[in-house]
């Protein structure tokens, strides 16, 4: 599981079997979210993270978009 980021505690991810639509899983303790990229941001789905926690989170998808979007072309090499 190739880690793309780890800020605030959030570590944003791919598993190694990912298919599109592009997109990036984050996980904190017991708490995980699944945030489809392309062709825009969405919450695929979100199981123990609190309303304050996911806005953080849409926010630092935001400000590192570029970044997330190429290691996703890096690691599946589209």
């Amino acid at each position: 599981m190739p880690t793309v980021l780890f800020i605030h505690g959030f570590r944003f991810f791919f598993y190694l079997n990912e298919h599109e639509p592009i997109h990036v899983h984050v996980k904190r303790g017991d708490s995980e979210a699944r945030i489809v990229l392309v062709p825009f941001i969405d919450i695929s789905y979100c199981r123990g993270f609190k309303k304050n926690e996911m806005r953080t989170i849409i926010e630092i998808i935001s400000n590192n978009y570029e970044t997330i979007i190429e290691a996703w072309h890096s690691t599946f090499h589209e």
